[in-house]
């Protein structure tokens, strides 16, 4: 696997280009405000009517509508949401391409399942950042970066590589490092780790933990403590140094118990499912239920996300969360 830094990339692949960055919600302000800041000529691309026209401009970067965005960029980075971004590639982006244009995704989902289908005679590259756009944004002010993973899907003009690079580059990520991968390793393992660790499975976790206190007769309020607000310093000290951090950082009891219990939480049943769920993400299953949900006006959807938002842990996280005048802040 390779990995590259500040001096395996250069911005000149970019310089003297006309950048759109379509979208600026978490990833597209951070995308366009790195890269403008790292002196190259960008644009943001929107909708007229959206909320977010007014906040780009106030940061100092022209705003236009998609289409006019496109047809003036060489290099069109699309961070709209995966749902929107088939229909909007064949009305507004598409007609708008010319040969030798790169287009860029930060992630392989629409390219990996056919969803879009560029022309063969322009560049298709991924730069994605390992985190959220605001901590892609923070890092850079900081002088920092986040690592980043960079993909070429078809390189027509010979320096797609390079671009990406470039890319990665301007918005800090080869001050922390840049694998390079494909659109179906970064799809595939993405969808994945959402939905059976980061989001899926951690969710069902806090949820089930918290129930199994509550119904053992223990005040919701401790079991809102033990099973949802403390995960954060837990993850933190995985994040600073992996499993054995967190296991020296601590108590004896706490290490000897999580060894010794958590398997049983976690058995071989939960790997034999998770493996279900990684053959529905390869075998494009999981793709064609996502976009059948949009197309059909999200219904499972919004009844999962009633449920998700009445669940007791859900009020009683509120209600303490209120407390907390440091979030509040936030």
């Amino acid at each position: 696997m390779n990995v590259y830094y500040e001096q395996d990339a250069d911005l000149k692949y970019l310089q003297g280009k006309n950048i759109a960055v379509l979208g600026y919600g978490s990833q597209g302000h951070a995308h366009a405000l790195n890269l403008k800041e790292s002196g190259l000529n960008v644009c943001v691309g929107l909708r007229p009517d959206s909320s977010s026209c007014a906040k780009a401009r106030e940061a100092g970067i022209e705003v236009n509508p998609i289409a006019d965005a496109v047809k003036w960029a060489d290099i069109v980075m699309v961070l709209l949401p995966d749902q929107y971004q088939k229909s909007i590639y064949e009305t507004e982006i598409a007609p708008n391409l010319e040969e030798g244009n790169t287009l860029a995704f930060a992630h392989g989902f629409n390219i990996h399942y056919s969803q879009i289908v560029p022309p063969a005679t322009v560049n298709v590259m991924m730069i994605a950042p390992k985190s959220p756009g605001h901590l892609v944004r923070r890092t850079f002010t900081q002088g920092n970066g986040v690592p980043c993973l960079i993909a070429v899907y078809r390189d027509y003009t010979g320096d797609t590589k390079q671009q990406a690079l470039a890319w990665a580059k301007g918005l800090g990520g080869t001050k922390a490092g840049v694998i390079e991968t494909t659109f179906k390793d970064e799809t595939e393992t993405d969808l994945f780790g959402e939905q059976a660790v980061l989001c899926g499975g951690s969710a069902e976790l806090i949820k089930a933990g918290f129930e199994t206190l509550v119904e053992g007769g223990y005040p919701a309020e401790l079991a809102y403590f033990e099973c949802m607000h403390e995960l954060k310093l837990i993850v933190d000290l995985y994040y600073e140094g992996g499993l054995s951090r967190m296991n020296y950082s601590v108590s004896d009891t706490a290490e000897y118990g999580g060894m010794t219990r958590g398997p049983r939480v976690i058995t071989p049943a939960v790997k034999t499912e998770m493996k279900k769920i990684l053959e529905e993400v390869q075998n494009g299953s999981f793709a064609r239920e996502f976009i059948d949900e949009c197309n059909s006006g999200y219904p499972n959807m919004k009844t999962l996300r009633e449920s998700n938002a009445g669940h007791p842990i859900e009020k009683i996280g509120t209600k303490l969360r209120d407390m907390m005048s440091w979030l509040l802040k936030k």
